[in-house]
């Protein structure tokens, strides 16, 4: 393997971790090929001044979490082209698994091409995808607050969340409300049924007939809170969101997230914005990056499904 051709003769290799960095030069640049960086803003200064001396044109480093997004940001800033490289490509090949010794091997193998680097897209998206992925981590929290409803209920034997389909629309809270404000004769309650749910009265009446204990009254309380908070949260990144559409003449046809409208990209139609968004975060916002060489069409489905072809896989995915 030492024999193979140098394609990338200026590369450097950097063994990311959450305290020290572990950078490596080609041998014949430094006196101390190897050198250890903290992770403080001002190290990463330090850490590019030194590869811009040596010569360093691109550097190579694991996708270790969210660890190697200051250091690229900083190396990008440079002029030094960070390449990102899927950490199991790596244990694919045999090296030593010190840390001294592996920012070595990393930069040994981007010098001779065997690294294949993540697609990064530019700024605009890096920051939508940001804001999509912390959307994402908020409905999945508000979700397990709605299991928390559903527990509380079905522990006072209360069998609403079985007649109708959906206890976060609008005659579910508004059950729920009701009941935290004191609320008990199911009939009254069953009052509040939307006309387009389509169970009977009687049967909304007798599934809201339980025993009301007060701790699972509490724990439906800050359950009920804890969901509308995310509900407040979830509207502050939609307008985050839009906000960012909004920056680019490319995405001026993106509407909030979460509405129904035709996005402006070719070949979607009718697609929900979550799931174009989405698409524009792992794909960058260009059909060439969603699409195979030679056939526009092969992954159509997968560009409206928000999925990336496998020979293009993001950073972070």
């Amino acid at each position: 393997m030492e024999n193979r051709p140098l394609l990338e003769p200026n590369a450097a290799g950097i063994d990311i971790g959450a305290r020290e960095i572990y950078v490596a030069v080609p041998p014949d640049r430094d006196e101390h090929a190897v050198r250890v960086f903290d992770s403080f803003t001002g190290d990463l200064n330090e850490l590019a001044d030194w590869l811009t001396a040596c010569g360093v044109t691109t550097s190579a480093m694991e996708s270790t979490g969210v660890y190697w997004i200051p250091v690229a940001d900083v190396l990008e800033a440079r002029g030094i082209r960070p390449c990102v490289v899927n950490a199991r490509h790596m244990k694919n090949v045999p090296g030593r698994r010190t840390d001294w010794h592996e920012c070595q091997w990393i930069q040994f193998l981007h010098s001779v091409g065997l690294l294949r680097p993540a697609f990064r897209p530019e700024a605009q998206v890096c920051a939508l995808r940001a804001v999509m992925r912390h959307r994402g981590e908020l409905v999945q929290m508000a979700g397990q607050h709605v299991q928390h409803m559903h527990k509380a209920l079905t522990q006072m034997n209360l069998q609403i969340q079985h007649v109708i389909s959906d206890m976060t629309g609008l005659t579910g809270l508004a059950i729920i409300d009701a009941i935290l404000e004191g609320q008990r004769d199911p009939v009254e309650l069953a009052k509040l049924r939307d006309p387009r749910i389509k169970a009977r009265p009687e049967v909304i009446e007798k599934s809201l007939v339980g025993n009301w204990q007060p701790e699972h009254l509490f724990t439906l309380k800050q359950s009920r809170r804890l969901y509308a908070e995310y509900q407040q949260q979830l509207a502050e990144c939609d307008a985050e969101i839009e906000r960012l559409c909004c920056c680019s003449a490319r995405w001026a046809g993106i509407c909030p997230a979460g509405r129904w409208r035709p996005a402006s990209f070719p070949g979607w139609r009718c697609v929900r914005t979550t799931t174009s968004v989405g698409a524009v975060c792992s794909g960058g916002g260009h059909a060439r990056h969603t699409t195979v060489p030679g056939n526009y069409f092969a992954w159509r489905p997968t560009r409206w499904t928000a999925a990336p072809p496998r020979w293009g896989i993001t950073c972070g995915e």
